[in-house]
């Protein structure tokens, strides 16, 4: 159960990733978290107004599946298999945490102030995550794709587009951690 329980090498979880995309490609199909919004839109008949959901969302079926086993799966990991005392946290990355008023996650993967339900009672971070999840949103669509589907299906299929945007991806990642969220917090 301890082999369960904490985070995995690298090489284990890559070698897993990489058989699972080979198996993907090997049956010709491609893997993406955002498309399957493209799918549930589908499935209302909106593509009677919106020529771009008009498609045969039944041959997705198979995606939605991924979404609602990472969605079971997040579950069971975090109410069954969750042990955070192996993760360690960088004690710069605590101290600058702690300089915005972010506690440190304490034995948890994630830290309360960022993740906790406490977000809800605040005006600003309800309008924080409507704006990023807008922003994300308008991104993934601009990009063709989400961070999962260019960097793990896009880049294991060596599609230049995947790479460019995997690139931008780090960049505004760094953009937001660095000089962003410090403004926010």
């Amino acid at each position: 159960m301890e082999f369960i329980t904490h985070t995995w090498h690298w090489s284990v979880a890559g070698f897993l990733i990489a058989l699972i995309m080979l198996t993907l490609n090997y049956f010709g199909k491609v893997f993406g978290m955002s498309s399957n919004l493209r799918s549930l839109c589908s499935m209302t008949g909106v593509g009677k107004k919106v020529p771009f959901f008009d498609w045969d969302w039944k041959s997705q079926r198979w995606n939605l599946a991924v979404v609602i086993g990472a969605m079971i799966g997040g579950y069971v990991a975090v109410h069954f298999l969750s042990d955070a005392s192996n993760v360690d946290i960088n004690p710069k990355t605590i101290e600058q945490l702690a300089a915005m008023h972010i506690d440190a996650p304490n034995g948890k993967l994630l830290p309360d102030a960022l993740f906790g339900n406490q977000i809800f009672e605040s005006p600003k971070m309800i309008i924080i995550l409507l704006v990023g999840g807008l922003l994300i949103g308008f991104g993934s669509r601009y990009a063709g794709g989400c961070t999962s589907g260019h960097a793990i299906a896009g880049m294991s299929n060596l599609q230049l587009p995947s790479l460019k945007a995997v690139i931008g991806f780090f960049i505004g990642g760094l953009i937001m951690s660095h000089f962003i969220l410090p403004l926010l917090f």
